[in-house]
């Protein structure tokens, strides 16, 4: 039987290095120090915890996935660990709430001593947005320059390292690529979509023809739109359409990884994509819930600071709220509902596809 040592509740937690990691700058130049100092420090701590936690998470499941064959256990625990960082992103976002019981007056109080400090100097944030895969074309430029100048040469060693395929969004592009149901064998699942997009666009276009609320101009203007969304099947329906787009810059996943996600997405509910499409589901979920941060944070920045510039040199609001826009990861994941059609229009899964996909037991006895 193993020994375990006693350890008292402070030292475990290594509190005193914790709680006295607290030294704002105006205690030690002003005669009265700024009392809101302290609360700007402890969030921007708790933060950085946080991050920590994050990048432990996405570690572990980057680990499950790095391998060729994903164990469907793994699945369920990489969901429960993404789940995890979901609510973490959203306690984030709550901490906003608590900064700003500061009055822009109290943050003027010290904002003096924080220069040339700034959040974009922030290591472990930086390592997340590699870590979920976010390109280095979307980046944007901090006061004109690279992220990477912020950091040492070893710090820029490990995001490039990320950067070059240890992230979320490349092991899930391969791993969506390897999906065994990508091997149709007879099933012409994309002639049949093909028919179902067909009929579903035919039948809502004939739904604006015969409206008799909308006038003739609001007619052709929608049936315009629709042909836009008709360009966009093209990207699924035709793999050359799809690899000019990527080219393009307008799309990034893979053909091959796309295809796998619209048939999660559309099987949703048979048995052996559950997991895998709540995975999907919880990866959209944390892009969304960053995006959310980015612009409640941008909020924040203009209710304190105006248009100021930033203590790090930025834009201040400006800037934020353009990352908001622009760091998303994992659009081709949302787009995907663009592809989707009716549950009464999906064509039928074969049984040698329905076996594959856990189907088979449950099909014998309703026969």
């Amino acid at each position: 039987m193993k020994k375990y040592s006693t350890i008292h509740y402070k030292n475990y937690l290594g509190l005193e290095n914790i709680l006295g990691a607290q030294n704002p700058r105006s205690a030690s130049i002003d005669a009265e120090p700024a009392h809101e100092e302290m609360l700007f420090i402890i969030v921007h701590q708790s933060y950085e915890i946080w991050f920590k936690q994050i990048i432990h998470e996405l570690d572990s499941v980057i680990e499950m996935f790095r391998k060729k064959s994903v164990d469907e256990r793994n699945i369920g625990t990489a969901v429960v660990r993404l789940d995890r960082v979901k609510e973490i992103i959203n306690l984030l976002t709550e901490h906003i709430g608590i900064m700003e019981t500061m009055t822009p007056l109290d943050f003027l109080d010290f904002r003096n001593y924080l220069f040339p400090a700034s959040g974009f100097q922030s290591f472990q944030f930086r390592k997340i947005e590699n870590l979920l895969g976010l390109a280095e074309s979307q980046r944007m430029t901090y006061g004109g320059h690279h992220y990477g100048k912020f950091f040492s040469e070893e710090e820029n060693e490990e995001l490039g390292k990320i950067a070059d395929g240890n992230n979320l969004f490349m092991l899930m592009e391969d791993w969506l690529e390897r999906t065994p149901f990508l091997q149709f064998k007879d099933f012409e699942f994309l002639e049949l979509y093909k028919k179902a997009v067909e009929n579903m666009v035919a039948k809502e276009a004939d739904a604006i023809r015969a409206s008799d609320y909308l006038t003739e101009k609001e007619k052709e203007s929608r049936l315009k739109m629709m042909g836009s969304t008709d360009t966009y099947f093209r990207s699924i329906l035709d793999k050359e359409v799809h690899r000019k787009m990527v080219d393009e810059g307008r799309q990034r996943l893979s053909y091959e990884a796309t295809l796998a996600a619209l048939m999660i997405n559309l099987y949703n509910e048979e048995p052996l994509l559950q997991l895998p499409y709540r995975l999907l589901l919880t990866i959209i979920d944390i892009d969304e819930l960053l995006t959310n941060w980015r612009y409640r944070h941008a909020q924040m920045v203009l209710r304190m600071l105006g248009r100021k510039i930033g203590t790090g040199g930025s834009s201040g609001h400006d800037y934020l709220r353009e990352t908001a826009a622009r760091h998303r990861i994992f659009t081709d994941l949302h787009n995907v509902s663009t592809l989707l059609i009716p549950r009464s229009e999906l064509p039928e899964l074969p049984l040698e596809l329905k076996r594959q996909l856990g189907f088979y037991y449950s099909n014998q006895k309703s026969s």
